[in-house]
């Protein structure tokens, strides 16, 4: 056993010293990684090795040049060991490493540049870049007292076989020993005797000597002169694309190792700089050695698939709106037809009652004077016919149809064998008879109290067939009521008062007492010592020659007087209260006709009920509001037209002048206010609209209106007058019937066939002359003392008869300066009221709970939808605009690599903004309707949203149709997701400033400042920030952020060989690639303000 043992270790003693000699052999390799000669050993199985162990000795450079990365280029390298990865990643790439080791005899080592080394290099680089130099600073190796052949470009020189080099060192150390050309796949700049390796992405051959130039291709460098041995090296330089570009690997080619090139092969594409070839999409284009493919087609594919998306959602709108719209119709005229029919057929069956009633009367009279001396045991049969307070029988009315019998009980015998249903107009008037309150008709009887319990509630009502069938039901009920009531007898006064049907509105009787307005800083009288009543129920005009204050005199019973001092008291029901209290029930219908235009007659006034109406009313009772008064003001032929405008032709002038009054009339006002709501028209427009208005006034309605020379007719239709003279003053007022009595009086005879108003007005305006010597300056003096009110001291010398002196009062012409100064006070007490009259809030007391801002976001959104499909044209026409502008961009302004696309980026930023805020200017156009419903209580909040959310659907489409242009055109290295984020935030933003704009500016200087700010903006962002005064303007441009963004989603797809063009490009444009969403987060929130700021406007901001 032992020798066996023996025998077994000795036969492992040959493997052992294998085994040692193996790893001596391998000692001298380890130990030339360590910094010794490589030549010792020259083993190739060693190779690998070293090869392996040299690369982890670069890759950890990383580490320890990670704080400095991160202090000096923090603004353009967002992650350094992604960045790192991306430029020096050789893993599998290691050929040209080995090479060098060969090439180099194992001193590679001794050659690679030190952490201090490429600290120094990368320094320096940015130095010259701000001192606008190309040469290293002067170093221990490199400087005017010593200057190896490892200084000139492409070469390097080692610190020696005998010394031992740490790469992690901070201190350049003596590198002046075997100076020799710098091997593939390095660059050895000018000044620095050390190699650092080609990023990747580059291509780094040797250089070979043109003759014909005597530069080193491809890099340029000269071979020092008196130095014969000198040849040409390897790469000298890597720097921005515009300062060098030599060792980028060529566009159209792709380099997989800094030292190989291989070009594009057919179907792909190789942008400059690669380091593999790209695929190019299926219908693109792309042959051999192409850099950049053409994806001109998916941009043709993607309008035409937009433009298609959105034909059909508005097709669909459109469709869906017209089918809504014509089954509406269909359902309001069978509704219509079925009010009709039912009336008609009540007034045949009462009228059949009637006259069967009167025949059974008469012949009772007949028998009962026959028979009265006789004494019949059927006496008591007839004794009911003769009481006229009992209904008659069904056997004594005529037939009701042909075939149907009268006698219900006697009949049944004779048809027993097939029995003939009655048809449905017996069934429908047999059900009337047996339930006359049925809401299938109405009940004509006045003062019936059972009618609003049996009548259906307005909340039972849900389909639109119902609703209308219940409106319709009502107002041919209130026709017939009217018809009714011209035959009235005092019982049915008497029960008419008693009826709880009638409907009443809350009272406003408005009294006002010497009331005077006085414009602010001109001391000029607008209206003066006024006083008198408007009453409910009654209908007042306000008449007198231009100039007399009437206009002025409905604005201030509306308190709508502003840039006034205002004396006097105005009265609300005997109490001295603000009339912004009750402005939800006031009605103001303004002198111009604020209709708008590009909804129908019918949207108009549904639009102003919803609204203005109280949100407790049922749907079916605002939709019996809407049509009583488009019954009342005769718009029914009209009621689904457009309205029109200046462009479009829609409605007549006097059917547009009804709507006018409408939109008033819809929302129930207890005090009317018309401003000339007669004027442009016709006779008989002029008296429909006023029996409109008198039949309001039965409700309890304070109906107070200016009116130019009405016809006879239409004065004597008038309960009230009021005359005014020039400068406000009070002629007359009173009942209509008494004024002719008045001024007869005064001396005032009206000639025969010369209408009343029109010859009082003609004496104002001193036309004419009365006969009796009484001056127009003395007919307000003889108002005043025929109802005993005191007159001014300045007109007390007109009560003996004299007139006015006009040279008392000379005054002597007003200074410059004082003039100045009153205009001065004059404009800042304007200011002053508009912003008390904006923002002062009053005590609500009108008892009405209006629609509250969601409920009328929801009606606005209904609103603005509607109108903005009804402007598609307009739409598509600035959609082909920006179709326009991106072709033209995207073909002429290229994405180029030097500046990463600030250039073309620039054009777009300029281009989108122009055009989005030009668009964005017509949502805020229509300020008089704004001003009109703001007035009236609706919500400007609502309002406002509501524009600002149909908008949106611009600010993501809008995007889409530029890129669809400009991106495929162009075909930069950010995604198409990146950049249609950036446009969208930026045409939010845009939209925003425009709101501001269109708000507070007239339309010519709104589209002006549209044009300039973006000009100005971006040509201020663009600049040199030398000047500390454009630097912080520029950082308040909306446009520096979405250029920003712009470029830092474009430099974040430059890597490799690109790192110092995207660092210098981003160093020179101020921009920091960390930036991104803080750049879209600033346009957000600049969009926001500016709404802020436009909403802002639009609530202090009104005309003068």
């Amino acid at each position: 056993m032992e020798m066996n043992e023996l025998r077994i270790k000795l036969h492992w003693l040959p493997h052992v010293f294998l085994f040692l000699i193996v790893v001596l052999s391998l000692l001298p390799s380890t130990h030339c990684v360590n910094g010794n000669d490589y030549s010792q050993t020259k083993n190739p199985a060693v190779l690998p090795i070293v090869t392996e162990l040299i690369y982890n000795r670069l890759s950890n450079l990383s580490t320890i040049l990670t704080n400095d990365i991160k202090k000096d280029l923090h603004f353009c390298i967002k992650n350094v060991e992604s960045d790192w990865d991306e430029a020096f990643n050789f893993r599998g790439k290691l050929g040209f490493l080995s090479d060098c080791i060969k090439k180099t005899k194992g001193d590679l080592t001794n050659r690679l540049c030190t952490a201090a080394e490429i600290r120094f290099y990368f320094n320096s680089f940015l130095d010259m870049r701000d001192k606008d130099s190309s040469y290293l600073k002067p170093n221990k190796n490199c400087n005017l007292t010593s200057w190896k052949s490892g200084c000139e470009p492409g070469w390097g020189c080692s610190i020696g076989n005998d010394k031992k080099l740490d790469l992690k060192s901070t201190t350049i150390p003596y590198r002046t020993r075997d100076c020799q050309p710098c091997c593939e796949g390095f660059f050895c700049p000018m000044g620095l005797t050390c190699m650092i390796p080609c990023p990747s992405g580059s291509f780094c051959p040797l250089a070979k000597l043109n003759k014909s130039t005597g530069l080193c291709d491809p890099y340029g460098y000269q071979i020092p002169p008196g130095q014969p041995n000198h040849t040409c090296g390897g790469a000298d330089v890597w720097a921005d694309l515009g300062s060098s570009s030599d060792i980028f690997c060529a566009p159209g080619s792709y380099c997989p190792t800094t030292i190989t090139e291989v070009g594009c092969s057919k179907g792909h594409y190789c942008r400059m700089g690669s380091t593999s070839e790209q695929p190019c999409f299926q219908l693109a284009t792309c042959n051999s050695k192409t850099s950049n493919q053409n994806i001109r087609a998916y941009g043709v594919i993607l309008i035409v698939a937009l433009s298609m998306l959105l034909v059909i959602i508005y097709n669909c709108s459109d469709q869906v709106l017209s089918t809504r719209e014509r089954r509406q119709a269909k359902s309001r005229e069978a509704a219509a037809r079925h009010a009709r029919e039912t009336a008609q057929a009540r007034e045949r069956w009462k009228s059949a009652k009637d006259m069967a009633k009167k025949r059974a009367v008469g012949l009772q009279q007949q028998l009962s004077h026959t028979f009265s001396r006789k004494k019949s045991t059927r006496q008591p049969d007839w004794k009911g016919l003769g009481d006229t307070t009992s209904v008659p029988s069904d056997n004594s009315l005529p037939p009701l149809h042909p075939g149907t019998s009268s006698a219900p009980q006697q009949s049944a015998p004779v048809s027993k064998g097939k029995k003939t249903e009655p048809s449905s107009l017996t069934k429908m008037l047999r059900k009337i008879d047996e339930n006359p309150n049925s809401h299938e008709g109405f009940n004509l009887q006045i003062g019936d109290k059972n009618i609003k319990k049996q009548a259906p509630k307005g909340k039972q009502l849900h389909t639109q067939s119902q609703i209308f069938k219940y409106a319709y039901g009502q107002i041919e009920k209130e026709k017939a009521m009217q018809q009714k009531n011209k035959n009235l007898t005092f019982s049915g006064v008497i029960s008419m008062a008693t009826d709880v049907e009638i409907k009443t509105r809350p009272v406003i009787e408005v009294a006002f007492k010497d009331l005077t307005l006085t414009l602010k800083g001109k001391h000029k009288h607008l209206l003066r010592c006024v006083t008198g009543k408007i009453m409910p129920g009654r209908v007042s005009a306000v008449m007198g020659p231009s100039g007399a204050g009437k206009t002025t005199f409905l604005s201030a019973l509306s308190g709508k007087a502003t840039g006034c001092t205002t004396t006097g008291s105005i009265f609300i029901n005997g109490k001295l209260q603000s009339m912004k209290s009750y402005k939800k029930i006031i009605g103001f219908v303004p002198q111009d006709d604020i209709v708008h235009g590009n909804l129908t007659v019918e949207e108009n006034l549904r639009f102003s009920a919803r609204c203005r109406l109280s949100a407790d009313m049922p749907k079916p009772d605002k939709v019996l509001v809407v049509e009583r008064v488009i019954e009342a003001l005769g718009l029914q032929a009209v009621r689904d037209s457009l309205v029109g405008t200046v462009e479009r032709r829609g409605i007549s002038g006097g059917q547009r002048k009804r709507v006018n009054v409408g939109l008033e009339m819809v929302m129930e006002p207890s005090l009317l206010i018309l401003d000339e709501p007669t004027s442009g028209l016709d006779s008989s427009s002029s008296n429909l609209l006023l029996r409109a208005l008198r039949r309001e006034a039965l409700e309890g309605v304070n109906i107070c209106m200016v009116v130019h020379q009405p016809s006879y007719s239409l004065f004597k239709m008038f309960d009230d007058l009021i005359l005014l003279a020039k400068g406000g003053l009070t002629v007359y007022h009173g009942s209509v019937k008494k004024v002719e009595e008045y001024f007869s009086g005064v001396g005032i005879i009206v000639p025969e066939r010369v209408n009343p108003p029109d010859h009082y007005i003609d004496i104002l305006e001193g036309l004419v002359k009365p006969s009796s010597g009484v001056t127009s300056e003395q007919l307000p003096v003889r108002w005043m003392l025929h109802n005993g009110y005191p007159v001014p001291p300045d007109m007390l010398q007109l009560i003996d008869g004299a007139g006015a002196s006009s040279s008392s009062d000379a005054s002597t012409e007003p200074a410059f300066a004082g003039e100045f100064w009153q205009d001065v006070k004059y404009n800042v007490e304007m200011k002053k009221d508009h912003m008390d009259h904006n923002f002062l809030k009053s005590p609500d007391l009108s008892n009405r709970r209006t629609p509250g801002v969601l409920r009328q976001y929801r009606y606005f959104l209904g609103r603005v939808g509607k109108q903005r499909l009804r402007e598609s044209k307009i739409q598509a026409v600035d959609y082909l605009i920006l179709l326009i502008a991106g072709a033209c961009l995207g073909t002429l302004a290229k994405v180029s690599d030097e500046t990463l696309g600030s250039t073309s980026y620039t054009y777009t930023v300029i281009a989108v903004s122009l055009l989005s805020k030009i668009a964005a200017l017509r949502s805020f156009l229509d300020k008089l309707h704004y001003w009109r419903e703001r007035a009236s209580g609706i919500s400007s909040l609502a309002n406002f949203l509501s524009k600002d959310t149909v908008d949106h659907f611009n600010t993501i489409v809008k995007p889409l149709v530029y890129l669809s242009m400009f991106y495929f055109f162009n075909n930069p290295r950010s995604s198409f997701l990146d950049n249609y984020i950036v446009l969208v935030f930026l045409v939010y933003c845009v939209t925003g400033i425009a709101y501001a704009l269109a708000i507070y500016l007239d339309p010519s200087p709104a589209q002006l400042w549209s044009v300039l700010l973006p000009v100005v903006m971006t040509l201020i962002a663009t600049q040199d920030k030398d000047s500390k005064v454009v630097k912080v303007l520029g950082r308040f441009c909306y446009t520096k952020w979405a250029l920003e963004a712009f470029v830092i989603a474009n430099a974040e797809r430059y890597s490799g060989v690109w790192l110092i063009t995207r660092c210098d490009a981003l160093y020179k444009s101020g921009y920091d690639l960390h930036d991104w969403n803080l750049c879209l987060a600033r346009l957000f929130l600049f969009g926001l303000l500016s709404r802020v700021v436009a909403f802002f406007l639009m609530l202090t901001f009104q005309k003068k």
